[in-house]
């Protein structure tokens, strides 16, 4: 997807925004809220391409949640998911989606988005954490696809 400018607010920030709301409503209240998230992008946002961008990040995200949470337990040091504040959280599960399964949105731009969620959502010093707990998540990402592509060429590094 390209990169569509709205009024005020990029699109796509404002999917972002939608997203990790609705990944915090889905973590408070279970995966059963899933069915009824649509109804919360149509109150919360008339621009439809918002709407479908969030739905596709927040769905994106929910199905790879092992998957993402393996990689944010495995970039914080002495610190548990269940210790994470839910803001945070959401906002971390959100970016490690786009890092790990979004190729066409560069990681630079999903840490700074994530940042600026944080300053807006999060605690004093969350945007601090997100950048930290992000920056480790990427280089472990990078990481792996290395190690898999120099498997592939015989020789393994890592």
């Amino acid at each position: 997807m390209r990169y569509v400018k709205g009024l005020g607010v990029d699109v796509r920030t404002k999917a972002r925004e939608l997203s990790m709301q609705a990944l915090f409503q889905l973590d408070v209240q279970g995966s059963g809220l899933m069915a009824q998230i649509e109804d919360f992008f149509i109150e919360s946002e008339d621009n439809d391409f918002v709407r479908r961008l969030a739905a596709e990040w927040t769905k994106g995200t929910w199905e790879n949640l092992s998957a993402c949470d393996g990689l944010i337990e495995g970039s914080v040091i002495k610190w548990k998911m269940s210790r994470l504040s839910l803001v945070d959280k959401s906002i971390l599960r959100l970016a490690v989606y786009q890092l790990k399964f979004c190729s066409d949105i560069p990681p630079k731009v999903v840490i700074n988005e994530a940042i600026e969620l944080a300053k807006k959502f999060g605690a004093d010093k969350s945007s601090a954490f997100v950048n930290g707990v992000l920056d480790a998540v990427l280089k472990n990402i990078v990481s792996q696809r290395q190690g898999r592509s120099a498997g592939e060429g015989g020789t393994s590094q890592g």
